[in-house]
């Protein structure tokens, strides 16, 4: 480790910042200076940079289109990318993801994370079941690698699932378990759940304009040790356009951003309960604008307060 490396480690136990660890052994080792997190529950790696499959992922059959798209899963992996994330209520995203994935072989270098989203053990059953087939994820340990996340979105009929779920994950038919939302006005409810059961991973929105689970949701999870997952780490995409042609501030420089993308996305990932943000995204140059977030110096509490007052 050179002496650049121990002084930002040494910096961020100071602050109390997650450690971030660099690592070859994530996608396909092209990209040495991805930051990982430990997920609590295993201590397996993931990359702080994921990515997110709503709209983006959610196309017809345009040979042209589905071109981009696997150019974006190429470049993801060899960027040391890993986490993908879809939902049956993502229109084909899953279907699209699951061929594009094992068209290009790989399935082995990626953690797939889907959701169940309907009401009932009967049909969570079956809906989780045709995620499965539509992903291209092995059904059971026994055939291949099993679906790697398995979430309840937004809480519809979470106990029921929840319930299945603690089932199939004892045989192995998926390897975590957890729970999203991403509304301020589910985080109550939230709460209450990842109380009462033991789940590997929340999924919430979080941002440098969305800061409410700051105040109980993200410190509850770190407490408890569930990894967390951040969507609308633009805020919807409202910030990029609320701050598109304005400078960057020179500030931005001292933790390696060269854009608004990278800052926003450092700010997410500097908080310590976060395991990794998933933006989406259809096209190369701004998946590898949102990667290289995934790198450099990390924000210190007070650095993100200014980039918290920057957007403003």
């Amino acid at each position: 480790m050179d002496r650049r490396s121990t002084l930002r480690i040494i910096a961020a136990m100071s602050l109390g910042l997650p450690l971030a660890v660099r690592t070859q052994t994530v996608g396909t080792g092209e990209n040495k200076n991805m930051m990982t997190r430990k997920i609590p529950s295993t201590a397996e790696l993931l990359p702080v940079i994921g990515l997110g499959t709503w709209q983006t992922f959610d196309v017809g059959d345009d040979p042209a289109v589905r071109t981009s798209l696997s150019e974006v899963l190429e470049e993801f992996v060899a960027l040391g990318g890993s986490l993908i994330d879809s939902s049956p209520m993502y229109g084909r995203s899953e279907e699209v993801a699951g061929e594009l994935i094992a068209k290009l072989g790989l399935r082995e270098k990626l953690f797939v994370a889907t959701k169940v989203w309907t009401s009932g053990k009967a049909a969570g059953i079956a809906q989780m079941d045709d995620s499965i087939r539509k992903l291209r994820v092995a059904s059971s340990p026994s055939v291949g690698k099993p679906i790697d996340l398995m979430q309840v979105h937004n809480l519809l009929d979470v106990e029921t699932h929840l319930r299945t779920l603690a089932e199939w994950k004892k045989d192995g038919r998926v390897r975590y378990v957890g729970v999203t939302h991403y509304t301020p006005g589910g985080y109550d409810n939230v709460a209450k759940v990842i109380s009462a059961h033991k789940v590997d991973f929340l999924q919430i929105n979080y941002s440098a304009g969305e800061r409410e689970a700051e105040q109980r949701l993200l410190p509850m999870a770190r407490e408890r040790g569930i990894a967390v997952i951040v969507n609308r780490p633009f805020a919807g995409g409202e910030l990029l356009r609320r701050l598109r042609g304005r400078p960057l501030p020179a500030f931005a420089a001292e933790i390696d951003c060269s854009s608004w993308a990278q800052l926003l996305l450092k700010f997410v990932i500097s908080h310590p309960a976060v395991t990794c943000a998933i933006p989406a995204t259809s096209r190369v140059v701004h998946l590898r604008d949102n990667m290289a977030a995934g790198s450099g110096r990390l924000p210190d509490e007070k650095m993100r307060v200014k980039i918290a007052e920057s957007i403003r």
